[in-house]
């Protein structure tokens, strides 16, 4: 096998992403601090001493809050092209469209309403 300058380049860019991938790591054990135990191990708080227990139980309505955020984000986030798409658009089938996502997106919003979802608990024992 000849060995080319192609060849050449590929092995050395291969070399430097393996020595900047690998450097930090490798470097970060002999630079990183060493100390276990103290203030090292506590939870940090804005520069506080924490007070009480960092471990804390959330109520499931919030993970559900948030999976809904993530899951209506997702969502809002395809009608941005379909806004730069729609003036650019022939007919009425555009608008149909949009219009079915976004009955879909309204169903959904009425369910979980309608199931209790957007209701927050005073207390959460």
């Amino acid at each position: 096998m000849i060995l080319s300058w192609l060849h050449l380049a590929i092995i050395l860019f291969f070399v430097a992403g393996l020595g900047f991938a690998g450097g930090p790591l490798i470097l970060s054990l002999f630079v990183a601090p060493k100390a276990k135990g103290g203030d090292i191990g506590m939870p940090y708080e804005c520069g506080i001493r924490p007070y009480g227990s960092s471990w804390m139980r959330f109520g499931i309505n919030y993970y559900i809050y948030a999976l809904l955020f993530l899951a209506f984000d997702v969502d809002v986030l395809y009608l941005y092209p379909v806004g730069a798409f729609y003036p650019d658009a022939a007919g009425l089938a555009a608008f149909a469209k949009v219009f079915v996502f976004l009955f879909v997106m309204a169903l959904a919003v009425i369910y979980f309403w309608m199931k209790g979802v957007f209701t927050w608990p005073r207390r959460i024992s």
